[in-house]
């Protein structure tokens, strides 16, 4: 599956999530029900995936953490705030370098709207 098609679906099912919970729960009511409409439409997802930090010569195995890691190509962070800041982006971009990954969603669930709090971020290596 190619990251665009895996994005349409994560898309897909967060809006689903959206429909049926509105905003107003926490970030983790939000990532169970995103786990199971993954599920549901057959996306292979890890969740609280390690993100070891390579550091000159060592691993820093310190306890970072991403949301969920689809098909092994696409990050997925959760958020359950009143508004995205600009350190939430650059936590996901810093998963994608430090995974060398290419593609993120970053997904707030507290917006009226869904479409607003949806934000893909590239990392172009």
């Amino acid at each position: 599956m190619e990251i665009n098609e895996i994005t349409e679906k994560i898309i897909g099912a967060a809006i689903t999530v959206h429909k049926n919970l509105g905003p107003g729960f926490l970030e983790s009511v939000y990532q169970a029900a995103l786990a199971y409409e993954m599920s549901k439409n057959n996306l292979a997802y890890e969740k609280e995936k390690e993100m070891p930090v390579s550091y000159r010569d060592v691993i820093l195995d310190i306890g970072f953490r991403c949301d969920f890691l689809v098909e092994n190509k696409v990050i997925v962070e959760c958020k359950a705030v009143k508004a995205l800041a600009p350190v939430d982006e650059a936590q996901l971009l810093n998963y994608l370098m430090i995974s060398s990954l290419h593609a993120g969603l970053l997904i707030n669930f507290h917006v009226l709207k869904l479409k607003e709090g949806i934000k893909r971020i590239v990392n172009n290596l």
